[in-house]
């Protein structure tokens, strides 16, 4: 008779194993060839005002000066039998960028402050036409980041750093497949947008892919000014995510070392297994699947990196300031600029590692209450404008971020939603992603990137972990109320 530990830990075992557990992709795919064009720009459709548009103190932060990327794979559609996605999509990016026409234009540093701002040029995005000699198929069943052969499907070369002052602010890469279906993979600089916004604009982009009357039907708004400090600027709140831990050398991850990659899936079994380990009352009820995931994988990490004990470990996570009911400033709609703060959360070790979920969730979900504060996104401009963009810290750190309501999955250019959306890799930020495992159930999915061994590890806690809060002492599944939405 199978148990219902065995059963969580053979689910389980279905959901993550056939993801890839290193940087190399399936040997089927390693050398598919790619075709490139010649790389062009595409301006604006039509004349834009040429002006000087300054970022705000939340965009301007040295953490945000790289490329994020993002790809989506489409399969064929006979409805768009000869609609070539390529000339489709440069036509429609030229009239986006009308709308959008900061884009098309180049970042400028000021001396001696090295504030950026943007000189709106009207130069133009890069934009390659591709072909590749593979089929929507023969990327399997199911696909995570990294992405297989993504620096075949992307412009640029990925790296969590990078040169963003006179040069292109986005990057485009559309891809035929031999199939009839295409990938559209894009790099834009983080300063430019967050998440949201970046959603926003490709969402404007499929609107005049599709021709939808009257696109944009969300008009972009700059206004980078709502979090742009005073000078002197205001520090009304204590910013402890910008202060460094002790001993940042006691870091467990080195880019030097040998990297693996796993995707972990949670759906409503592993939900409700995780939500039975939290304390009964408001905190099990109230707590979203985001908490429940990102405590729970915060403790399973901070114990595969085996750190000593007393050696304090951070959790960062992205709060939105886009939800109405967090500020009496709301974040003007259409608003497409990065409108967030980190939350942080710290705990030694040990403490982290021995004590139940319930005392990781009580941390998570308090940092981010803390970060959701009346006035805590402008403190963190006044912050980051006194403080000259301070370096973010990333040692013994943790860092987590929601995409599961970003709309990721519904960007669709006229042949359909993606077969993928996402992140084409992973660097500094762990993502939760929609997601489905091999039944076809429907989840959040948590693509972790680990040195080798700790990785083997962190595969071990995530199983006991959920085995813990699977079964009580009946033998019966424990499942809190699952009512709590994302």
């Amino acid at each position: 008779m199978v148990t219902i530990s065995q059963q969580i830990h053979n689910n389980l075992k279905l959901q993550v194993s056939p993801k890839r557990d290193s940087m190399a992709a399936a040997p089927s795919l390693v050398t598919f060839p790619v075709r490139r064009g010649e790389r062009e720009l595409v301006g604006p459709a039509r004349p834009t005002p040429y002006e000087f548009k300054f970022l705000s103190d939340i965009d301007d932060q040295d953490v945000l000066r790289f490329y994020r990327s993002g790809i989506f794979f489409y399969r064929g559609n006979a409805s768009q039998a000869g609609r070539d996605p390529v000339k489709v999509i440069r036509a429609a990016l030229s009239e986006a960028l009308v709308h959008f026409y900061p884009l098309a234009g180049r970042f400028r540093e000021l001396q001696p402050t090295r504030k950026l701002v943007v000189e709106c040029t009207g130069e133009g995005v890069v934009f390659v036409e591709a072909d590749a000699d593979v089929r929507m198929n023969d990327f399997g069943p199911s696909l995570a980041p990294p992405v297989p052969c993504y620096d075949k499907l992307l412009c640029e070369p990925e790296s969590p750093t990078a040169v963003v002052v006179d040069r292109p602010l986005l990057y485009v890469q559309v891809t035929r497949l031999s199939c009839g279906g295409f990938v559209f993979g894009f790099q834009i600089c983080h300063c430019m947008g967050d998440g949201t916004g970046i959603v926003q604009f490709l969402t404007a982009l499929t609107e005049f892919t599709r021709g939808v009357p009257g696109a944009p039907t969300l008009r972009p708004v700059w206004e980078r000014e709502i979090f742009t400090a005073r000078w002197p600027p205001a520090v009304t709140h204590d910013h402890q995510e910008y202060a460094p831990l002790p001993d940042p050398g006691k870091d467990r991850v080195s880019p030097t070392d040998a990297f693996a990659h796993h995707a972990f899936f949670f759906g409503p079994g592993e939900i409700a297994a995780l939500r039975s380990q939290a304390p009964p009352g408001r905190l099990r009820a109230a707590a979203s699947r985001f908490d429940l995931v990102g405590a729970f994988m915060w403790r399973c990490r901070a114990a595969a990196l085996r750190f000593d004990p007393g050696d304090a470990v951070r959790l960062h996570v992205f709060v939105n300031a886009r939800v109405r009911s967090r500020s009496r400033r709301p974040v003007p709609r259409g608003y497409y600029g990065n409108a967030f703060a980190f939350a942080a959360a710290s705990a030694p070790a040990g403490e982290l590692c021995r004590r139940p979920l319930g005392y990781a969730l009580r941390l998570l979900v308090e940092a981010k209450a803390r970060a959701a504060a009346e006035g805590y996104v402008q403190s963190a401009a006044g912050f980051n404008a006194a403080q000259r963009r301070p370096p973010f810290p990333k040692a013994r750190t943790y860092l987590i971020s929601d995409v599961t309501q970003a709309g990721l999955m519904a960007v669709d250019f006229g042949w359909g939603k993606p077969v993928y959306g996402g992140p084409a890799t992973i660097m500094l930020a762990t993502f939760h992603q929609e997601g489905r495992n091999e039944a076809g159930e429907a989840g959040i999915l948590v693509p972790v990137r680990l040195p080798a061994p700790a990785m083997e590890r962190l595969k071990l806690e995530v199983t006991k972990g959920l085995a813990a809060g699977a079964i009580d002492t009946g033998g019966n599944l424990v499942a809190g109320p699952v009512h709590a939405k994302l």
